[in-house]
């Protein structure tokens, strides 16, 4: 009997492909040094199952020191580079024992960049470099049984090695640049300031940063200009309804009179009716920014918060591999088995009948493909137990999928032209006329929807109201999670599955805070600095070529290796001027960060002692945050409150109306911001939906 070690990517994945790759259906379950693994039979082959926990190797320094420039780059075991993943050494181990004396091996890892290079360096620097010859490849979308082994039926014999260079070279290209910026960043405050705090920039990360700032500044430059719109409206058989002047938007005031002077007290007259009929096609299918901002419009999660529970999703065998930029459903996918699964729970079946009795659904294929991965769908399988976020996904992917298959809509869109002494009016009406689609997407289309009564032409229509109204231009909206999602990949910078870690990242170091996004003090200072003194580190096309460069190592169009002395060339450069220019960016960068650490740290006065101030300290031991009065080392105070631990705490200069105690405002990703006396026991509390007693407080 042979044996084959499978390594795959995530203990619940293993777990998954044993069962499904074993005879029985039952693979034997172990657990050493907190690992776990399976041996499945199949055939006349034992299976070794164990899985990695995401990267087991990472890109750090050979030599030694904090300093910059640094272009040595080794892949080492991730727990020598991060003390907290010591959890990753026990699987190295566990992993090197399983492999002794096996005759293959199998990559069953997710069929992505990521992947690819988990098992890869496993395989190098776990089981040996022969390993490579033996090792074997394994691609699926969903980890139901039926395409677990369908993929081991036609895996491939060889690793997928553009993939594997593909994912080497972003990694190193990153790190090249994350580690180089960063500590220039970080050192040249340091040497203008004496502070340490670490601080971070690097090819996405930093024209991501610029396009907020970007934003910010034109909101905060925006001088609104006047203009006047005219408010109107008719009756009609004893309901009022909108007239919209045939200009939308007038420039001058005096205009804007004359029109209301000349049809004030007036009557219109209804000189033309037109009704067209507006096909709504289908929506095509889900990439995984689609889903994260149909997610975000419909239920406010992060794309984080998306992302997350599209993976356990595909981790239960309920939905496709989420980290697809695919908006197509292939050929070979069986539409008809999904639907039929789907028909089994009560909540689609009906949709489902409808959707069967059809010849031949086809999906309204997107322009988007991804060659690793279709776009999101669900599998068939019934869900069990699912989380209220997972629940709500799930049947929106579910919907999402069977509305591409459903028939157009039909909107049936209705203008009335009415004349007022010489001015041109309209009243328009639409409504849905057949349901097509949007009756399986029901609960998250929203149609508004006016009906008109019967018109005639020459028919006079009283005017009820006439006024002119001033209006100003508004400045451009910021960013929300899900509008900066979409910039990023309009702009082409980043990837499917580091563009939500990007906007964590700026998030954690205090460059942004709440949402919409809004730049603090400390980011905009970074960008204003770095735009002055380095431009280069911010450029989007510099980024963007980058990406298309590495994009084109998984078609064996460029040796991954170029690609990583070109960003050592492209970084030269740049880091020269870092330098030249360090004690002005430290000087400048420093002075932000002094400002955002008076409004992190000084709350207010204590109310108690009246003579210290409420600080925000952090516990050595424990890490969390609680406020606390700065006369407590002295003795002179002992007073202390509790905080969220989560989210930006900013003073707002307030005291309380019920307690005396400071005012904070907490800015918290994907939520908008809240302010809130820090006294636990103040009399006016109530929990908020995460738990955490805050107070409301008029604006």
């Amino acid at each position: 009997m042979g044996r084959t070690l499978v390594i795959c990517e995530k203990p619940s994945a293993a777990k998954r492909i044993a069962q499904a790759l074993d005879d029985e259906g039952g693979a034997d379950g172990y657990t050493e040094r907190g690992v776990s693994y399976h041996v499945a039979h199949r055939g006349a082959e034992e299976l070794v199952v164990v899985s990695a926990l995401g990267h087991l190797f990472t890109v750090a320094q050979k030599s030694v020191g904090w300093t910059y420039p640094v272009f040595d780059v080794a892949w080492v075991p991730v727990y020598e580079a991060n003390k907290s993943a010591s959890k990753a050494r026990g699987y190295i181990d566990v992993i090197k024992k399983l492999s002794a004396g096996v005759d293959g091996y199998v990559s069953a890892c997710d069929y992505d960049m990521e992947g690819s290079l988990i098992a890869y360096n496993i395989l190098l620097h776990v089981c040996g470099v022969e390993s490579l010859k033996k090792a074997r490849r394994m691609r699926f979308s969903t980890l139901t049984d039926r395409d677990i082994a369908d993929a081991w039926r036609s895996m491939s014999n060889t690793l997928d090695f553009p993939i594997i260079e593909a994912g080497r070279a972003r990694h190193e290209v990153d790190w090249l640049f994350g580690i180089n910026l960063s500590r220039a960043l970080t050192l040249s405050v340091k040497k203008a300031t004496g502070r340490f705090r670490t601080l971070s920039i690097g090819r996405v990360q930093g024209p991501t940063l610029g396009s907020i700032v970007e934003r910010e500044v034109e909101i905060r430059t925006h001088v609104p200009a006047p203009f006047w719109v005219i408010d109107a409206h008719a009756e009609i058989d004893g309901k009022r309804y909108p007239l919209e002047h045939e200009k939308p938007r007038i420039e001058t005031q005096l205009e804007a009179l004359e029109v209301v002077n000349a049809c004030r007290g007036g009557e219109g007259v209804v000189e033309s009716i037109r009704s067209t009929r507006q096909r709504l096609q289908p929506p095509h299918p889900f990439s995984l920014g689609d889903l994260q901002r149909e997610a975000y419009h419909q239920f406010r999660y992060s794309p984080q918060t998306t992302l997350k529970a599209a993976e356990r999703l595909y981790l239960a065998a309920l939905i496709s591999y989420p980290r697809t930029s695919s908006q197509r459903l292939p050929d070979s996918l069986n539409l008809g088995d999904i639907l039929k699964g789907l028909g089994k729970q009560q909540m689609y079946a009906d949709l489902v009948n409808r959707l069967l009795s059809k010849p031949a659904p086809k999906p309204n294929q997107g322009e988007k493909d991804d060659m690793a991965h279709p776009a999101i769908h669900p599998t068939g399988d019934v869900p069990g137990k699912l989380s209220p976020i997972e629940r709500r996904l799930y049947d929106l992917i579910c919907r999402r999928f069977m509305a591409t298959l459903g028939d157009p809509a039909m909107r049936l869109n209705m203008d009335a032209s009415v004349k007022v002494d010489g001015h041109l009016f309209h009243v328009r009406g639409s409504r849905i006329i057949e349901p097509g689609w949007t009756a399986i997407y029901s609960p998250f289309f929203k149609a508004v929807e006016v009906d008109l009564p019967a018109l005639k032409i020459g028919q006079k229509v009283p005017l009820s109201n006439l006024d002119a109204i001033t209006r100003y231009s508004k400045a451009p909206q910021r960013f929300n999670p899900s509008s900066l999602l979409k910039l990023m990949e309009d702009e082409g910078i980043g990837t499917k599955a580091t563009r939500t870690e990007i906007m964590d990242t700026l998030f954690r170091r205090g460059y942004v805070e709440g949402n919409p996004i809004r730049t603090t003090e400390l980011g905009l200072a970074i960008i204003e600095t770095l735009t002055h003194h380095c431009p280069g580190i911010l450029s989007v096309g510099m980024t963007r070529e980058l990406e298309d460069e590495l994009e084109h190592i998984q078609t064996g169009g460029t040796p991954g290796s170029d690609i990583v002395q070109k960003s050592r060339e492209t970084l030269k450069p740049i880091l020269a001027e870092f330098k030249t220019n360090e004690k002005l960016i430290g000087a400048e960068v420093g002075s932000a960060l002094a400002i955002s650490r008076s409004d992190d740290v000084s709350l207010g006065p204590c109310p108690i002692c009246k003579t210290g101030e409420i600080r925000v300290i952090r516990n050595r031991q424990t890490g969390k945050r609680f406020a606390g009065c700065s006369n407590y080392p002295s003795g002179r105070c002992n007073v202390s409150y509790p905080l969220p631990q989560s989210g930006r705490i900013l003073a707002k200069g307030g005291t309380c109306p019920h307690c005396g105690a400071p005012i904070i405002r907490l800015a918290r990703r994907g939520r908008r911001p809240w302010e809130f006396c820090i006294n636990f026991s103040c009399p006016s509390k109530r929990r908020d939906d995460h738990g955490e007693q805050m107070q409301a407080l008029p604006p």
